[in-house]
């Protein structure tokens, strides 16, 4: 089981989904996946960003619902940012 670290610009943006609780039950879905080593269904859209972002990961977690995390060969997994394709790239 990996350990979840969440990076201050993560801890920002949940804040933000904090008081809508169907966005974060579906987000704590796919964490608990992601702590387990489960892949990700492909229903999320799991990819590889490149550019700024190039080496980490994504998914949809609902329609424009973002998340973006570092999954490096140790033992833990690094929340990275939450939100929407505007608010993330724009």
């Amino acid at each position: 089981m990996k350990k979840l670290k969440a990076t201050s610009k993560y801890k920002k943006d949940y804040k933000r989904f904090r008081n809508q609780p169907n966005k974060i039950k579906k987000l704590v879905e796919v964490l608990t996946l992601l702590q387990n080593e489960i892949p990700i269904p492909e229903e999320y859209r799991p990819h590889m960003l490149t550019g700024d972002y190039a080496g980490f990961m994504e998914c949809h977690i609902e329609g424009d619902f973002l998340l973006i995390w570092l999954d490096p060969e140790t033992d833990q997994i690094d929340l990275v940012r939450l939100g929407s394709h505007s608010e993330l790239f724009g």
